[in-house]
Order: structure tokens, then C-alpha cells, then sequence
């Protein structure tokens, strides 16, 4: 990962900055990975067919996967995989 513009003007000074800093960035690489993951699943569904229960599953488990890692809220989980019900539905 490359680091530019805010952190390169904002370096940690202290070993507990440096730490932070360090945390900070494996939770954003993970994060974007599971980001990405949700994403792809989301697309999935999209160009899936009306019905696609595997589609609908793999959905669910990326929205619930994201939810419990704190990527997503509980409520906006549940409004999501509303939402993508609906999309197979019709």
C-alpha cells in the first residue's frame, strides 16, 4: 500500500502513534478487502436471474459477514439484504 498526502505530512512521532498507525492500516487493508467482497456479491445479484437462490445466498452471507466485522450497521445489513430480496423477487 502506498502512503501519500495525509500521511506523508502527518507522521507518527511516538511509539504509540507509530503503533496506532500501523493498526490503522491493516484494519483499512482488511476492511477493503471485505469491502470489495461485498461489493462483488452485490454485483452477483444484479446480473443474476429473478430467483438465483445461490446468488441470494451469497448475498446474504457477504451483508452478514460485513455487518458482524463492523464494515456495516445492523440496520443498514438488514435494509441491504431487504433490498436485494426485492431485486430477486421482481
Amino acid at each position: 500500500m502506498q502512503i501519500t498526502g495525509y500521511y506523508l505530512s502527518h507522521m507518527a512521532i511516538t511509539k504509540s502513534a507509530k503503533k496506532a498507525h500501523r493498526q490503522s492500516r491493516r484494519r483499512k487493508a482488511f476492511n477493503d478487502t471485505r469491502r470489495t467482497a461485498l461489493r462483488g456479491a452485490l454485483k452477483a445479484v444484479r446480473s443474476a436471474g429473478k430467483g438465483d437462490a445461490k446468488a441470494l445466498a451469497a448475498a446474504y452471507k457477504a451483508i452478514d459477514k460485513a455487518a458482524k466485522n463492523g464494515l456495516l450497521k445492523k440496520n443498514t445489513a438488514a435494509r441491504r439484504k431487504a433490498k436485494v430480496a426485492r431485486a430477486l423477487k421482481a
